[in-house]
């Protein structure tokens, strides 16, 4: 197809929405509404996954050892347990540093910890201890009975038998946290997506109804074009350009809505008196990381919607 031509079917494709003004303005008026609640869903869902994401960081295990416990045992765990599978940062505390830390949780009361400190002090009630983070918090379970069963030993028995004790006398474990944050992860990812899919078979027929309609409105014009020889292709691509373009100003407009109204909120939340959500709006995703992927993904949503609509009218309506 020559430049010309490809031009002249361009004007054409806009010349028809302006003549269907009110058809068209119909469809952007849906787009725009189909990819703004897409849009919510889809910052929702991501910005729910960075503050689960910023939760599990303080999802730790805490494994308390048990006094009588052999120092080889302990020394055997500090070695065994850094390396075990689904581990991504495991930590010792010691009895003297286990100290320390409640001195400091006590903060101004700290001082009645100044009996128990120090390393070796008999008198410190306190265990020592590891403090493991996971690398995947959704195998929690799993993983708290594989490490517990590392801390399994045996102390041979008067009769010749042996006993088998744990170093491990108790374990705090948010088992039930890490099962919310997983199954809400999910809940989001699923809620999202199905309206993607749900508001994306909406656009695509209202768009193939307003194609459909501008088809029979030029049926004897598309009669006359194919008597003297118009190719199907050469009748088609005014209505694609009409849908694409239908879809790419419903994009832009869809962008300059929700970016402005995610601007509008980060900017409440950063004010003073919207502290007491200071821990969202930590893990709130910057306005500027989120416009551009947000404005190509509308764009490519709008555009590919408006070709899929096009393309869906005239192979049922379209005879050529």
């Amino acid at each position: 197809m020559r430049l010309s031509s490809f031009k002249y079917l361009v004007r054409q494709g806009w010349h028809s929405m302006v003549s269907n003004r009110l058809m068209t303005l119909a469809s952007i008026g849906v787009l725009v509404a189909c990819l703004m609640i897409t849009g919510v869903a889809v910052l929702l869902s991501v910005n729910v996954g960075s503050y689960v994401d910023y939760l599990e960081t303080f999802n730790e295990i805490e494994f308390f050892i048990d006094d009588s416990a052999p120092a080889d045992v302990v020394e055997n765990l500090k070695l065994q347990l850094p390396l075990a599978q689904n581990v991504a940062f495991c930590e010792y505390i010691s009895k003297a540093a286990a100290v320390e830390d409640m001195r400091g949780w006590l903060g101004e009361n700290g001082d009645v910890m100044n009996d128990y400190a120090g390393e070796g002090n008999e008198q410190n009630p306190l265990p020592a201890s590891f403090r493991i983070s996971l690398t995947d918090v959704s195998d929690m379970a799993n993983t708290v009975q594989r490490l517990q069963s590392m801390g399994a030993y045996a102390v041979p028995a008067q009769d010749g038998t042996a006993v088998t004790y744990n170093a491990f006398y108790r374990i705090n474990s948010p088992t039930e946290l890490s099962s919310t944050l997983v199954n809400l992860r999910r809940i989001v990812s699923y809620v999202g997506w199905g309206l993607v899919i749900v508001l994306g078979v909406v656009s695509v027929v209202v768009i193939s109804n307003t194609i459909r309609l501008t088809v029979f409105a030029r049926r004897k014009e598309i009669n006359i074009m194919k008597f003297v020889g118009a190719t199907n292709a050469f009748i088609r691509l005014p209505f694609f350009v009409e849908g694409m373009t239908v879809g790419a100003i419903s994009a832009l407009l869809a962008t300059g809505i929700v970016g402005g109204a995610y601007y509008g909120l980060e900017q409440a939340l950063l004010q003073p008196d919207a502290l007491w959500l200071s821990e969202f709006t930590r893990c709130m995703l910057p306005f500027f990381e989120i416009i551009g992927p947000l404005a190509g993904g509308f764009l490519l949503f709008g555009i590919s919607i408006g070709g899929i609509g096009c393309a869906s009218s005239i192979r049922k309506h379209l005879k050529v």
